[in-house]
């Protein structure tokens, strides 16, 4: 059976700042879908911080009117009682409110990923709050290249066969500019974009051994479609897992490095990603990047049981890293690397006093 597995996010509000969704912004984004049950198999509604993830099952193909419309509907819904309730940033994500096909360009991150469903199907919902596309860089190249990361690579015979990275260049505006690059024989071109993460994003990894999407990343970035500051883009991905793929655990392992990744506060840090449960408020600590994680079994469409990824003990410790690596770093005050990079900061008032600084200086 072909399924068609369509994740949405959108920041829409929260309570006293960057935090949480109010319950009863939850209740009516759930209240839009679960009215709309039709256009769908099954759905899953969560947050990570201050972001609302809609997961969708369907076999209306990606990029589909109807599902993205009840996405965007749900959340035009879920702006109005956040405004009601005087929630910060009401709406913040929802940069354009005509629809006009997907919400691709008007805010709201999404991935996809269609394929036959295995009789067995298992998938990881991987969203992440407070940073950029690009924080799911180092993760998945570890979890897809770097065999001594990821053993999975040898010991499986259809993961020796390799994958096909797409990567997009999200600087480029104008239209979707991507690549393919294939492992194992390419791997150093990957390494060579995803370098920067801020510019080169993985968008979609598919299996060499029979042709299907292993995993997908959203790649909006906000700035580019406001032409200025407008929040963290707050990825969200998608990953296939279990046979004849990565194990959810080899996946799941790549979480606890803690790398550093841009975001934070105002959008202009860098700190340590810290793995945390579902349904985790952000830090108050200048916004600390987080991810979540939710592993589920799906038959026909239907998610038929779920769990928590990052709730497992061992995370505890990569908190307690994160918490450590993000002390350091903020450590270093107003200077880079704590800041992110001039092009990083370009669309905000930083970058406006700059200019005028620099027609003060004189040359002798």
């Amino acid at each position: 059976m072909k399924i068609t597995l369509s994740a949405i996010k959108a920041d829409i509000g929260a309570v006293g700042g960057h935090t949480k969704p109010s319950m009863e912004v939850l209740n009516a984004v759930k209240k839009v879908v679960a009215e709309k049950k039709e256009i769908l198999i099954d759905s899953y509604i969560g947050y990570t911080g201050d972001d609302i993830h809609i997961l969708m099952s369907h076999v209306r193909g990606p990029n589909n009117p109807d599902v993205h419309k009840l996405a965007f509907d749900a959340f035009m819904e879920g702006t109005a009682v956040a405004k009601d309730q005087g929630l910060y940033g009401a709406g913040q994500d929802l940069l354009k409110t005509a629809f006009s096909g997907n919400v691709r360009g008007l805010g709201p991150g999404s991935a996809e990923l269609e394929f036959e469903e295995r009789p067995n199907e298992a998938v990881l919902l991987i969203p992440a709050d407070k940073t950029e596309p690009g924080a799911f860089n180092l993760p998945l190249y570890y979890a897809f290249v770097e065999v001594s990361r990821s053993p999975g690579l040898i010991l499986s015979d259809d993961m020796r066969k390799g994958a096909v990275f797409t990567i997009m260049d999200v600087s480029h505006t104008e239209a979707d500019k991507v690549i393919e690059l294939k492992t194992p024989e390419e791997y150093i071109e990957i390494a060579s974009l995803l370098f920067n993460p801020h510019r080169y994003v993985i968008e979609k990894i598919r299996s060499r051994s029979n042709g299907q999407d292993i995993a997908a990343v959203s790649t909006s970035r906000l700035h580019n479609i406001s032409g200025k500051y407008s929040g963290k883009d707050d990825p969200i991905a998608l990953v296939r897992v279990q046979r004849p793929f990565l194990a959810t655990e080899e996946v799941g392992a790549m979480f606890r490095y803690a790398h550093y990744v841009a975001g934070d506060t105002r959008g202009s840090h860098n700190l340590a990603l810290m793995p945390v449960p579902l349904n985790t408020p952000s830090s108050v600590y200048y916004c600390n990047p987080i991810v979540s994680g939710m592993y589920f079994s799906m038959h026909n469409g239907k998610f038929t049981a779920t769990g928590d990824a990052f709730a497992d003990p061992v995370f505890d410790e990569v908190r307690r890293l994160a918490v450590t690596k993000s002390f350091m770093m903020r450590d270093n005050g107003f200077v880079m690397p704590s800041m992110l990079p001039m092009e990083e900061i370009e669309y905000t008032i930083l970058a406006e006093k700059l200019k005028e600084l620099d027609r003060r200086f004189t040359t002798r």
